[in-house]
């Protein structure tokens, strides 16, 4: 069986937010066909609890520990280096020690780096063919967090956006191929680096379609006769802090006073406090971390993903259409997504918009419903085994 060095700046398990459910299941295919060598850090400490998951599809794993308090502190030399600060961050001479002796040991035939703050560790290997998974175009995200915030803020978002293109674009340069998401972010990149272009495909997300579905009874968590508004998330993460709110700000105040029954709940881990501040309003409840995202789903009458900054597929709309949820979504949140044919999905941008396609969607009486149609594309569409299967044949090919 064939070697490959599969190099994560986050411990792919549980899969539980965006990247941890990709790189979660590139390793558990990867694992079917090659010896994985596994390079990850650990920057939650409850995660510690599952590295004998993760061990059980590799040969060697190598998992350190990722302080947020460091890497930040790591992060500030980038300034004073002209380096984007996200590499930095990522830094460690016990993780790049452990490459080496495994390069050099471990009869290597691929290398898989999953995000280019791992990229460094694998510069000087260049004989062996290496393939990075930038996911999205990541730089572009810090270009939408800089419109949205003040200075100095918003100075260190715009030169991270700047310099992180410009550490992409050398990475897609110098390795064999590198894989983006969806068909959007693809063509992004090569817009931006066009000479990256022959080297550059799509393996896009896909969804555990037995696990996220509507055939199990699923207990309700919701208040009986209650018109359920539902957002999940990771709730630490800004980019949905902002959705929450905005949403919570601009358009449920609206839909409360057509629906007193309306209630908008916020299902996710690590609420900030601007978060759980939502939820002593009247009508929004916060639940942070739950053991079992789907109920919230299947017991909804509407999935709502008003992301104002996104990047990339969302994993929250194509989890709630494998259950057959309706979904409200802005159109960044389905940028990512080909939603073409007769889906179960309004797209809205102002709030005015939001609230004139919500009204319809929960006034459908009797129990939540549920959408063939969304269920139907996801299966068709967005299937792990198809998505993956064009990964196997990249790295067969190199």
């Amino acid at each position: 069986m064939k070697a490959i060095l599969f190099l994560v700046h986050r411990i792919p398990y549980p899969p539980n937010k965006g990247d941890k459910i990709r790189s979660f299941n590139l390793l558990k295919h990867l694992s079917e066909s090659y010896r994985v060598y596994l390079g990850a850090f650990v920057d939650d400490p409850d995660d510690w609890q599952y590295v004998s998951k993760i061990k059980e599809y590799c040969a060697e794993a190598c998992l350190l520990p990722l302080h947020a308090v460091r890497g930040r502190l790591r992060s500030l030399w980038g300034l004073a280096t002209g380096e984007p600060l996200t590499v930095p961050y990522y830094s460690d001479r016990r993780m790049g020690a452990w490459v080496d002796r495994v390069m050099e040991g471990a009869q290597i035939q691929t290398i898989l780096v999953f995000c280019s703050g791992m990229a460094r560790y694998v510069e000087k290997h260049d004989s062996v063919p290496r393939v990075i998974d930038f996911v999205d175009v990541d730089s572009d995200k810090w270009r939408q967090y800089a419109q949205k915030k003040s200075w100095p803020a918003s100075w260190i978002y715009r030169r991270e956006a700047a310099y992180l293109f410009r550490f992409d674009r050398r990475v897609a340069n110098r390795f064999d191929r590198s894989i983006f998401i969806s068909d959007h972010e693809a063509g992004l990149f090569t817009q931006l680096a066009p000479e990256t272009a022959g080297r550059v495909l799509v393996v896009a997300n896909g969804v555990d379609t037995v696990y996220f579905s509507n055939s199990e009874s699923y207990p309700n968590p919701y208040p009986a006769g209650a018109k359920v508004l539902v957002f999940t998330g990771a709730m630490d993460y800004w980019a949905n802090v902002d959705a929450v709110a905005w949403f919570a700000d601009e358009v449920f105040p609206g839909i409360r006073q057509c629906f007193e029954t309306a209630r908008f709940f916020v299902v996710g881990a690590r609420p900030t406090e601007a978060v759980r501040a939502l939820g002593r309003r009247e009508g929004i409840t916060v639940t942070g971390t739950v053991p079992d995202v789907r109920p919230y789903l299947r017991h909804a009458q509407l999935v709502v993903a008003p992301l104002r900054i996104a990047r990339g597929v969302q994993n929250k709309v194509l989890e709630a259409m494998a259950m057959g949820k309706p979904v409200l979504a802005s159109p960044a949140a389905m940028e990512g997504i080909d939603a073409d044919g007769p889906l179960d999905i309004q797209i809205a941008d102002r709030a005015d918009d939001w609230l004139a396609a919500a009204l319809p969607m929960l006034e459908r009486g009797g129990a939540p419903f549920y959408s063939a149609d969304n269920r139907n594309f996801v299966e068709q569409r967005y299937s792990w085994n198809q998505s993956l299967g064009r990964l196997g044949t990249l790295l067969e090919s190199l």
